[in-house]
């Protein structure tokens, strides 16, 4: 059973910097394209990042693009988000989500997080 907890959200002023964890438990890690996702209130959840099981293919939302960067540490069974100059649109509860069913982004995700809150103050 694979497990993904996030961590590193927070309150932050407005073209600050935050960098978000999501650990995921299990050796199959390496394997699993992974993706961020954030959901603000009363919006739908939307995709902000994703990349491939080796870090070589890594696609981003317009919205973020230039702004976040998403890596992961295999060895670490880790993958990152971090996101620079922040505005408070986005602010949201952010979530991390694998897709056990492919190395490389697919858009389809079976695994997900409980979320971590970005609170950008203006």
């Amino acid at each position: 059973q694979v497990q993904l907890v996030e961590s590193g959200g927070g309150l932050v002023q407005a073209e600050g910097s935050l960098r978000l964890s999501c650990a995921a438990s299990g050796r199959s890690f390496i394997t699993y394209a992974m993706g961020w996702f954030r959901q603000a209130p009363g919006k739908e959840r939307e995709f902000v990042a994703t990349i491939s099981s080796g870090g070589f293919t890594r696609n981003y939302a317009d919205s973020v693009k230039g702004r976040f960067t998403i890596s992961r540490d295999n060895a670490k069974n880790t993958v990152y988000l971090q996101m620079n100059s922040l505005k408070p649109e986005d602010t949201a509860a952010y979530y991390c989500a694998a897709d056990r069913g492919s190395s490389v982004p697919r858009g389809k995700y079976d695994v997900w997080g409980q979320g971590t809150q970005v609170t950008v103050s203006s």
